[in-house]
């Protein structure tokens, strides 16, 4: 019984000895508080730059793939931008092109128009300006169609011309179209005066670009470059009408240039100087 006693004997001062050595280190730790509080700034700073330094590359190093995602997104916004605006400027570009290729060709139109108007027809002659909207040009055939017929008052044996001189004769009309035979047709005669001297002939077409001269008195003499226009005979077109000029005399017919550019042939003058009814029958 006397031994349990003396165990609790000597634990009664090592509990009371913990407890003071456990306040002893509450009050340490206190002043030691205390004591870094009042501590010198400067050195907290340095502390603090030195940690700054310390976690300044990590952060650099974790900044980069941001900034490389942020700038990626910057990029494709301004690539976006740039597209959008690419494709507004072509479209403006190709209106302009398009405004340039309707004012050149108002331009050209004008120029065809102020051509005609190089033509003075007889002062009782009224006359239509028609368009060439059709060629039935081939072997055997020379004709144009054009968008003006009987009720802009176009009517059969009209004389058809350009600002340059005849290009034919119209041969046939509907309501609002005329068939223009062309004097190159292999079917077109028209009597013509050559050179100074009015030589009588006729100008046949032989489809080719060239017609050439028939009738012409084998005793006159012509020569290349002779000036030739309509002579009035047969009462479908007046005297003087400007056809073109002989380029050759070698062969048994004379050749003849009109002064037509077939190749550029858009617009014509439909010529009524009164001399063919509707109701007359075709020339030939």
């Amino acid at each position: 019984m006397q031994r349990p006693l003396s165990v609790a004997r000597l634990a009664t001062p090592m509990r009371a000895w913990a407890g003071r050595l456990v306040f002893g280190l509450l009050i340490a730790t206190a002043l030691t508080l205390m004591l870094l509080a009042k501590a010198d700034v400067a050195v907290i700073e340095r502390a603090r730059s030195e940690i700054d330094d310390a976690i300044a590359p990590l952060l650099e190093a974790l900044s980069q793939p941001v900034a490389t995602v942020n700038g990626i997104i910057d990029y494709a916004e301004e690539m976006a931008a740039l597209r959008a605006r690419n494709a507004a400027l072509k479209t403006e570009n190709e209106r302009l092109r398009n405004w340039q290729a309707r004012a050149m060709e108002l331009q050209a139109e004008n120029s065809r128009l102020g051509a005609l108007l190089n033509f003075v027809p007889d002062p009782d002659a009224r006359s239509v300006t028609a368009r060439i909207v059709g060629d039935q040009g081939g072997a055997f055939a020379r004709s144009l169609l054009t968008n003006a017929g009987s009720v802009q008052g176009v009517g059969r044996g009209q004389a058809a011309m350009t600002g340059q001189g005849l290009a034919g004769r119209v041969v046939g009309t509907g309501e609002r179209s005329a068939r223009v035979l062309l004097l190159t047709d292999i079917n077109s005669r028209i009597p013509v005066l050559v050179g100074d001297r009015r030589h009588r002939a006729v100008l046949a077409g032989d489809n080719s670009p060239n017609p050439h001269l028939l009738y012409l008195d084998p005793h006159v003499a012509i020569a290349v470059g002779d000036y030739v226009v309509t002579s009035g005979v047969g009462g479908v077109f007046p005297s003087g009408l400007p056809i073109g000029r002989v380029t050759g005399v070698k062969r048994s017919h004379p050749t003849v240039r009109p002064f037509v550019d077939w190749d550029r042939l858009e617009i014509l003058r439909l010529i009524d100087y009164g001399r063919v009814r509707d109701s007359d029958p075709a020339p030939q």
